[in-house]
């Protein structure tokens, strides 16, 4: 599923929160039937956790807390460590390299499908994977699926119900800094994590709020989504072709679709992850463009037909 920070603040119409939360709600009752005994989900940080003093292209954490930024969850999730722990082993002797965190922050990609799903972040143990999906250099996209495909191999020995969520958006270029152009203070934060100060975090909020008001009525220098690329990507996931994104080109993407849309590693680990278990399918398929939000925004569930 996507998620935005905006699905909780004033500005979006009531027609597509609406539209949204009756999608959510069909994801919720696939949830709730499936009644999960363990959840993963693969998220991107948005410089809330992961800054460029050390930044992996992928992490699991084995204790993490919510940062409660744009109102969501602030303090620690439920995260089972040893299950953690053997998590990352299992990917490593797979051949791919993951970081591991003790101490792992989680932003509002982590913790708003949590809370949209299961009403609290804290109702599920859960084991938080980042995919780095904004700081460039990224790493090619098989590299993505081969981080999904081991995580589901590791999840197949459990015996458990096992929930996994890929959380990103599709096409979207929102106002995000980078290493190149961020001003001092922004660089201060990307690369050291220096602390936003409550005044810095409303600023911040009512920042993304007016661009995407602004993008929402045709104006800004935002690049524009692209419901076209969107809608080609969830056929792709859809219909089990995974093994495309390998030849993905990382400036084809961003150029495609905008910079953001690198959140679709997500979905590509969490759809790799299922894969791992032989063919699946899609149940419940939503997607609506949404300038009000800044992005594609898509819903999918999905299981194995094993």
């Amino acid at each position: 599923m996507s998620h935005s920070p905006l699905l909780d603040l004033p500005g979006p119409s009531a027609e597509l929160l609406d539209d949204i939360s009756a999608a959510l709600t069909v994801a919720r009752d696939f949830v709730a039937a499936f009644d999960p005994e363990l959840v993963v989900t693969f998220s991107p940080d948005h410089y809330n956790g992961f800054f460029y003093r050390a930044m992996p292209p992928f992490c699991i954490g084995t204790a993490a807390r919510g940062v409660g930024d744009y109102g969501t969850h602030a303090g620690p999730l439920d995260v089972p460590a040893d299950l953690a722990t053997e998590c990352a082993r299992a990917v490593l002797d797979a051949d791919v390299d993951v970081a591991l965190s003790a101490e792992m922050d989680v932003d509002h990609g982590t913790v708003q499908p949590l809370q949209k799903l299961f009403g609290d972040a804290t109702a599920k143990p859960v084991i938080p994977v980042f995919v780095n999906s904004v700081a460039t250099p990224l790493g090619p996209m098989r590299r993505v699926r081969a981080l999904g495909d081991a995580v589901g191999a590791f999840l197949g020995t459990l015996g458990k119900r096992v929930l996994v969520i890929g959380s990103g958006g599709l096409s979207h270029d929102p106002p995000v800094p980078t290493l190149a152009t961020a001003p001092p203070a922004a660089l201060d934060r990307i690369v050291r994590g220096a602390p936003m100060t409550t005044e810095q975090r409303d600023a911040r909020q009512i920042a993304v709020m007016e661009a995407a008001r602004q993008f929402a009525s045709g104006a800004g220098s935002l690049a524009p989504l692209n419901p076209d690329w969107d809608r080609a990507f969830l056929d792709l996931v859809d219909t089990g072709r995974l093994a495309e994104v390998d030849a993905w080109d990382n400036a084809w993407i961003a150029a495609q679709a905008g910079n953001s849309a690198h959140e679709v590693r997500t979905w590509v680990a969490a759809f790799a992850a299922l894969a791992a278990h032989g063919p699946y399918q899609t149940g419940s398929r939503y997607y609506r463009a949404a300038p009000d939000l800044i992005a594609g925004f898509a819903i999918r569930t999905a299981v194995t037909t094993r």
